[in-house]
């Protein structure tokens, strides 16, 4: 069991007997004495993918669905969905758009590291790292000597998405994002 201050994002609990991922999580504390700490969270019900909203008091807690967790490499993406391969079978298996929309702008052909979310030996999601380097494909060019300055600017990586980068970084950077929160963390090294 998983008490409510103790969620995280992108972890899968039981909720209504059904496997899903924690998408969002807000806290709000209390204003009064004695009032207890709310948890409201977004969840994906990885079966039906529909969302569902939940609050939990701080003493709440939901069990860590049963699932197995198995290495797969993301191999490509095409008209029909995103390709991957079981790294202990080599076994393929493709999912739909709609099922990654929040992993896909992060993931590159051939991208290891990940995980296929396993239940009775079906795939009902994926896990990401939760740290990529991608290297900025389109950005202003870099301002000599604003390295200094906490301003930011756009920046677009190789997989399309965008992110805030410090404004002297140019374009062929290969940069280091927060998967869970779309965040430049710094250069990769």
């Amino acid at each position: 069991m998983v008490p409510a201050k103790d969620f995280k994002r992108r972890m899968v609990v039981e909720i209504d007997g059904a496997p899903h991922m924690i998408e969002h999580i807000q806290v709000q504390t209390p204003s009064a004495r004695g009032a207890a700490t709310l948890y409201k969270i977004k969840a994906r019900n990885l079966k039906t993918r529909n969302r569902v909203e939940k609050t939990y008091k701080g003493t709440d807690s939901l069990s860590e669905s049963s699932f197995e967790r198995r290495p797969i490499q993301f191999l490509y993406r095409d008209s029909d969905g995103y390709h991957f391969m079981d790294s202990a079978d080599f076994n393929q298996f493709s999912l739909v758009p709609e099922d990654l929309e929040d992993q896909a702008p992060y993931m590159t052909e051939n991208m290891e590291g990940l995980d296929a979310l396993v239940v009775n030996d079906e795939v009902i999601g994926i896990e990401i790292p939760d740290t990529v380097d991608l290297p900025i494909t389109e950005t202003a060019p870099g301002v000599r000597g604003n390295s200094a300055t906490g301003r930011t600017k756009p920046a677009t990586l190789a997989t399309g998405v965008i992110v805030q980068v410090p404004e002297h970084l140019d374009q062929g950077v290969v940069v280091r994002v927060d998967t869970r929160t779309g965040e430049y963390l710094g250069r990769a090294n």
